[in-house]
């Protein structure tokens, strides 16, 4: 992965990059921060997107009406998208050397999603795009992280979302990519050229009870996660970065497909950043409004 370092700043630095981690439904708060900050004149100079956060980010970054982004995400994150089953798998798992199993193996067909997302962004290129983009993604082979800043835009989110074992991972330039929550949940690091940086990042929450193979599998991949995203915070503050994380007030459990949820967590997006906005301005040398 490169990453830009503050020493080599140019005067097309970014002064204000918004970081969107992974969180299933809700990253689309990302979509209300930005509308609000938008209204007050701030609009980030750089996006970063994780997963999810990649996938909405996307639309920040082409710089959408929130009701458009609104409604474009409902379409991209639901759970339906889960189930369009492989039915090959269950061979490949029972007798993984006749049905052939390798590092391609996935439980669900991708088809869909790459259609709905080909749908909602065409032949975008990451570096034709308003604003910059910049989509973290993880190296199946070799587990280090990728920072995708060129090439289709399509291409980019699908790998970013590409959870290893549910959906195929994709190839990018040669390489086969999976899901960036894997070796970065919150990318700030990419975002370290930037003057100041809005991280928007969610730890997973744990199962309630461990009852099934695939409960403690989410046990134990969301303990690794947890611990990969407060690593990567800690490192970032002491290198100095200059930084505003987001914790939302968000009082109930949201499944990751909850798309029913998205309205209200869009509301809480843009109550967080009305919140914030004192402490933006400062930190950004900007005049309190009148």
């Amino acid at each position: 992965m490169h990453v830009i370092r503050p020493s080599q700043r140019t005067p097309s630095t970014p002064r204000l990059a918004l970081v969107l981690g992974s969180g299933g439904v809700r990253s689309v708060a990302a979509i209300g921060i930005a509308e609000c900050l938008a209204r007050e004149g701030i609009r980030p100079d750089l996006v970063v997107g994780c997963s999810s956060g990649a996938l909405f980010g996307a639309t920040i970054a082409l710089r959408m009406a929130s009701d458009e982004a609104l409604a474009m995400a409902t379409t991209l994150w639901s759970a339906e998208l889960t189930r369009q089953r492989r039915w090959r798998s269950y061979a490949q798992l029972v007798a993984p050397k006749i049905a052939g199993f390798d590092g391609a193996f996935a439980m669900r067909d991708d088809r869909l999603i790459a259609d709905r997302i080909a749908q909602a962004f065409g032949e975008q290129r990451l570096e034709h795009l308003p604003t910059p983009l910049r989509v973290a993604a993880t190296d199946a082979a070799s587990g280090q992280p990728v920072v995708l800043t060129r090439g289709r835009l399509v291409d980019a989110l699908r790998a970013s979302i590409a959870v290893p074992f549910i959906f195929p991972s994709v190839e990018v330039d040669g390489r086969r990519l999976v899901d960036g929550v894997l070796s970065d949940p919150l990318p700030v690091g990419v975002a370290s050229d930037a003057d100041l940086v809005i991280a928007l990042g969610f730890t997973g929450a744990m199962p309630r009870r461990v009852d099934r193979a695939s409960r403690l599998v989410a046990q134990v991949t969301t303990t690794m996660i947890n611990n990969l995203l407060d690593a990567r915070l800690a490192a970032a503050r002491a290198a100095g970065q200059r930084m505003l994380n987001f914790e939302l007030d968000i009082d109930r459990r949201i499944g990751l497909w909850d798309t029913a949820a998205m309205p209200r967590i869009f509301e809480i997006g843009q109550r967080a950043a009305r919140e914030q906005l004192p402490a933006i301005r400062r930190m950004l040398e900007l005049p309190l409004a009148a």
